[in-house]
């Protein structure tokens, strides 16, 4: 019996995806022609992978049993091919690694250890971005992949989600809605507020609740680059930041961090530029995928803080 590895990991995508729609996004190929994929390589093996039916599509015993030893299968065959191009390529390869404010928090160090596990030879170069770009050096190219936050303005750079952080509200400690378990959004509203000192318009947009403003501009004060800058004119001067759950991981005396009930969280993200062909930066997306899906407890922490705690977590982020 001979089975493509193209029919196995279109299977692996549908099942992940449970739905072929999804999986031929995900893949860039029409639905039709991922159906017919699947169907031949049920006929190949002589057995019923999927069960399908027009509102669903579910594994069978013989589809979870072969989706269990396929994802090993295919993990194991792209190290080998990722073992042979490192050789051949010597070790002095190098990969360019951007980021923007904390990373990817706890879930950075253990992406970075299983990339360097598969590829103890290459040089990872991290770069450090500031609000004024937020794409973590992909839209000039000068990066090979990022750790970025969504939403961006962004052509031709691909996304791969690993968590969502809620959003609090960064305020001086005497401020009348400081002393609050939670705000909400319409709280927020009137506040005069410091933005981020970029011109990238969907950045702009979700930092400032302009989604929840009615087509009316918020009264923006002043413009920062970091965190520390939104932490100290914070302290100094009259306006609200809206910002993330991490940022309680550093303390500022006079200021006073509180969960925004009703707002939607922020998104962090692998990102890299959709027409890299870089066996180095499809590596590094594959280890962040593992990472995330092999620590759920990290990524609980993550999207389901305590958020009265104002410690460091075990494993600091960057």
């Amino acid at each position: 019996m001979e089975l493509q590895t193209r029919q196995l990991r279109y299977f692996v995508a549908v099942a992940e995806e449970l739905s072929f729609t999804r999986a031929a996004q995900r893949l860039h190929i029409a639905q039709q022609a991922l159906s017919a994929q699947i169907k031949q390589l049920e006929q190949s093996l002589g057995v019923v992978l999927l069960t399908r039916t027009t509102r669903s599509v579910t594994l069978t015993a013989a589809g979870a049993a072969f989706l269990e030893d396929t994802s090993a299968l295919l993990a194991a065959l792209d190290d080998a091919v990722e073992r042979a191009l490192s050789m051949e390529h010597g070790e002095n390869q190098r990969l360019v690694l951007g980021f923007t404010e904390g990373a990817a928090l706890i879930l950075t160090e253990p992406i970075m250890s299983a990339f360097r596990d598969r590829h103890p030879g290459v040089t990872i170069e991290m770069r450090q971005f500031n609000y004024d770009d937020p794409s973590g050096g992909l839209n000039d190219r000068s990066v090979d992949v990022a750790f970025v936050r969504r939403p961006l303005t962004t052509e031709g750079i691909d996304f791969e989600t690993l968590f969502r952080e809620p959003r609090m509200a960064m305020m001086r400690a005497d401020h009348p809605l400081a002393a609050r378990a939670s705000v909400t959004v319409a709280d927020l509203i009137d506040e005069p507020i410091f933005g981020a000192a970029t011109t990238d318009a969907a950045w702009n947009a979700y930092w400032e609740l302009d989604d929840h403003r009615g087509g009316k501009p918020g009264r923006v004060v002043s413009r920062s680059t970091t965190l520390l800058e939104e932490f100290q004119k914070v302290a100094a001067g009259v306006g609200i930041v809206v910002t993330v759950a991490c940022a309680r991981w550093i303390p500022y005396p006079g200021v006073t961090l509180v969960p925004i009930a009703d707002d939607q969280p922020s998104e962090v993200a692998a990102a890299w530029q959709g027409d890299s062909d870089s066996t180095l930066v499809r590596s590094f997306i594959d280890a962040a995928i593992r990472v995330r899906d092999a620590r759920p407890d990290l990524v609980k922490r993550l999207e389901d803080p305590d958020l009265t705690e104002r410690t460091m977590p075990t494993l600091i982020p960057y």
